[in-house]
C-alpha cells in the first residue's frame, strides 16, 4: 500500500503543481513485452533488521533472468524504491528480458529493495519512515548496507559477481543520491549508476557534492543522469518551487562538476517535471549506454581538455600526481603503522606503536626494523641533524637515535611530556603537541635536558593532533582532528609562536564531525596536505582547499609524507601498510630551507 501511495504521488506532482504536460512521452517496444524474449522470473523476499538500520525490515525483490547460469558469476545491478522499479514507468524486469534477449546488455540479475520502515511499538504511534535517511545522507552507510546485509543476503540463493564492473545502481528522485553516494562511497564496488529526477539539492548534504567532485581524483564510475526541465518548476515560478533549490539546474550542475572532473557521465534533459514520464521511454537506452562495451572494465580518466590552452592547472589533483601512477604498497603488513618520515638519502622511517618498533624503508622498497623494544613509539621524525626522533607518550618522553648507527646511540630529548606529532628545524629546535592538553611545546637547542616549555596554549583548536614546517621553516602548521581549521603559526626568533590563525579549511566529512587530520605535510611551493576522513587533502598556500588526493585504501590515513632521494614521493601509513605514490611536486627536508613563492591570492 505504501508502494502504491509513493508511485501515485510521484505521478500526480506535475499537475499537483499546476504544470500541464508539455510532451507526450511513449515507450517503445523495448519497454513493452516481447513473445520472442524469454522471460524472467521475480520473487518477493523479506530482509530482517540488521545492524545498520536497526529493528527496520526491508523488502526486495530479485529478478533472475532465463538465462542464469548458476555456474557462472552473474552481473547484477540494484534497483531502489524497487517495488516501484518493477511495476512503474521503467519496467525494469520487462525492458530486462527484452535486452537481454538481444543481447544489448548482459544476462544479469536485478535486485530491486525499497526502503524500510521502523513499525510503531502501538496503534498510538507513528512508525519510521526512513527514506531519507537511508537514500539522502551523503555518507557511506546506504552503502555499507548493501554491501553487508543486502548483497550478501541475495548470494546465499544466486552466484553473483564480486567484479565491481558488473554491479550497477539506480535510483530516483532522493534514491538517486542514494545511488550515487553508493558508488562514490566504494567505487571498489559499485561502477554504474543511473540516476532519474535526482534530488541533489539541499536537502541533507546533496548540493555539495559538486565541490568535492571537482578537487577530487576521479573515480572509476559511469553515470547516466535524466531529469526534466519542468521538475520542480512551474510557469509562476521558474525559479523552482522548493526551499531546496532547482532540480534541474543542480542537475545540470552537477553533470558539469563531473565531465570536469573526467567521468563517463551523460544527462538527458527532458521536458517533463518530477516524474517517470522521460525514464519510462528512455530507460533501455540508458542501459544500453551505461552498460556498453562489457566486459571492457571501466577505469578512472582524465579530463576531456586537461593539459590543453586554456586549462587551468591551479592546484589540480593531476598538477600533483598521475592518473596512470596510483599508490604502490612498499613492504608487508605490520601491526600497526603511522608517521612517516623520510631522511636526505630518501629512506623513509615510520612508527609501529602496537610492535614497539621503528621500520625503516630503503629507496629500493626494501623495509628492514630500524629500532626495536620501543613501548608505544608514536611520532616519528628526522631532524636536521639528521638523527631519528621519536615520541614515547606512554613513557612521557622524546628520545632521537643516530640514524647511521646499526644500534645504540640513543638520547633523551624530553622527559616528563606527553608528545603525539613533532617537528624538528634545522637549528635542533624540537616542537611537539600533546593534544590533550592542546599545547604545543618546544625544546630549544642547547635547552637542559630533557627540559621543555609551552610556547602556545591551543585554547581554540579542539584536538591539535599534526604538525609540520613551512619550507622556509618560518611557520609551523597545526592540524586540528576535530574542526574543519587547521592552524598557522609564525616561529619568533626565541622560538615562540606567535600570531596563530585558524588559516587552513579542509571539507568534513557527512557522517562525523570530526576533520580525522592524522598527518600534515608541506611542499615546496607551501602548499600543505592533509591526512583527513575525506582523503589526503591539498590547500593552497592561501589556506584554500583546492584537492583531494585519493586514501591508497578504503580505511583510515594514520599519516603522510614527502619522501625519496628527490623528495618527489608521497608515503601514507594506512591499516598497518606503508604506501608511496610519485608525485609531481617535491617536499622540502628538516635539513633545508626555501623560500616558497608568493602564493596565489
Amino acid at each position: 500500500m505504501r508502494r502504491i501511495l509513493f508511485l501515485s504521488l510521484l505521478a500526480a506532482m506535475p499537475l499537483l503543481r499546476g504544470q500541464a504536460p508539455a510532451v507526450v512521452y511513449t515507450p517503445g517496444p523495448d519497454s513493452l513485452p516481447q513473445a520472442s524474449s524469454p522471460k524472467g522470473v521475480t520473487t518477493k523476499y523479506l530482509l530482517p533488521p540488521g545492524k545498520y538500520y536497526p529493528g527496520t525490515p526491508h523488502n526486495y525483490w530479485v529478478y533472475v533472468p532465463a538465462q542464469y547460469d548458476a555456474a557462472k558469476a552473474t552481473p547484477f545491478m540494484i534497483f531502489l524504491d524497487g517495488g516501484g522499479a518493477i511495476t512503474g514507468g521503467a519496467k525494469v524486469p520487462v525492458v530486462f528480458d527484452n535486452l537481454i534477449a538481444k543481447k544489448e546488455i548482459p544476462a544479469m540479475i536485478a535486485i530491486f529493495i525499497d526502503p524500510g520502515v521502523l513499525p510503531a511499538l502501538n496503534d498510538q504511534a507513528q512508525s519510521r519512515y526512513e527514506r531519507i535517511f537511508e537514500y539522502d545522507s551523503i555518507n557511506g552507510r546506504f552503502a555499507q548496507f548493501l554491501l553487508d546485509e543486502v548483497i550478501p543476503e541475495v548470494a546465499k540463493k544466486y552466484n553473483l559477481s564480486k567484479d565491481p564492473n558488473d554491479r550497477g545502481i539506480q535510483g530516483t528522485s532522493t534514491g538517486a543520491v542514494g545511488a550515487f553516494m553508493a558508488a562514490w562511497s566504494r567505487p571498489d564496488q559499485f561502477r554504474r549508476v543511473i540516476s532519474f529526477i535526482g534530488t541533489f539539492v539541499a536537502m541533507k548534504g546533496a548540493d555539495t557534492l559538486g565541490s568535492l567532485i571537482r578537487k577530487s581524483e576521479p573515480k572509476p564510475i559511469r553515470i547516466f543522469m535524466q531529469d526534466g526541465k519542468n521538475d520542480h518548476i512551474t510557469p509562476d515560478r521558474p525559479f523552482g518551487t522548493f526551499f531546496a533549490g532547482s532540480w534541474p539546474i543542480n542537475n545540470q550542475q552537477l553533470y558539469e562538476d563531473l565531465q570536469f572532473a573526467g567521468y563517463d557521465v551523460k544527462l538527458e534533459l527532458g521536458e517533463s517535471g518530477h516524474d517517470g514520464r522521460q525514464t519510462s521511454v528512455i530507460f533501455p537506452d540508458m542501459m544500453r549506454w551505461l552498460w556498453r562495451d562489457y566486459p571492457k572494465p571501466i577505469t578512472a580518466q582524465l579530463p576531456a581538455g586537461y593539459g590543453k590552452p586554456g586549462w587551468d592547472t591551479r592546484a589540480q589533483v593531476f598538477g600533483t600526481v598521475s592518473l596512470d601512477k596510483p599508490w604502490e604498497q612498499v613492504g608487508g603488513t605490520y601491526k600497526s603503522a603511522a608517521s612517516p618520515t623520510a631522511d636526505k638519502d630518501g629512506n623513509v622511517y615510520f612508527a609501529d606503536a602496537a610492535a614497539g618498533v621503528i621500520y625503516k624503508a630503503g629507496a629500493d622498497g626494501k623495509v628492514s626494523a630500524f629500532r626495536s623494544g620501543l613501548a608505544g613509539v608514536k611520532a616519528v621524525r628526522v631532524g636536521g641533524d639528521g638523527r631519528v626522533y621519536a615520541a614515547q607518550p606512554g613513557l612521557k618522553r622524546i628520545v632521537s637515535f643516530d640514524a647511521a648507527a646499526a644500534s645504540g646511540g640513543e638520547k633523551v630529548v624530553a622527559q616528563g611530556v606527553t608528545a603525539d606529532d613533532l617537528a624538528v628545524t634545522l637549528k635542533g629546535s624540537v616542537y611537539f603537541v600533546d593534544s590533550a592538553a592542546k599545547t604545543v611545546s618546544l625544546v630549544a637547542p642547547g635547552a637542559v635536558a630533557g627540559k621543555s616549555k609551552v610556547v602556545f596554549n591551543g585554547t581554540e583548536m579542539l584536538k591539535p593532533a599534526a604538525l609540520t614546517l613551512s619550507p622556509d621553516q618560518a611557520m609551523l602548521i597545526v592540524g586540528d582532528a576535530q574542526n574543519k581549521f587547521s592552524w598557522s603559526l609564525q616561529i619568533a626568533a626565541d622560538g615562540s609562536l606567535i600570531n596563530g590563525e585558524p588559516f587552513y579549511r579542509v571539507d568534513m566529512p557527512d557522517v562525523s564531525p570530526y576533520s580525522g587530520v592524522a598527518g600534515v605535510m608541506e611542499d615546496s611551493e607551501g602548499q600543505v596536505y592533509f591526512s583527513t576522513a575525506v582523503g589526503i587533502q591539498l590547500c593552497e598556500a592561501n589556506g584554500r582547499s583546492a584537492a583531494i588526493l585519493s586514501k591508497p585504501e578504503m580505511g583510515d590515513v594514520t599519516g603522510i609524507a614527502f619522501g625519496g632521494k628527490d623528495m618527489n614521493w608521497i608515503y601514507a601509513t594506512e591499516g598497518g601498510k606503508l604506501f608511496r605514490r610519485a608525485s609531481l611536486r617535491k617536499g622540502v627536508g628538516s635539513w633545508a630551507v626555501l623560500k616558497p613563492v608568493k602564493p596565489p591570492l
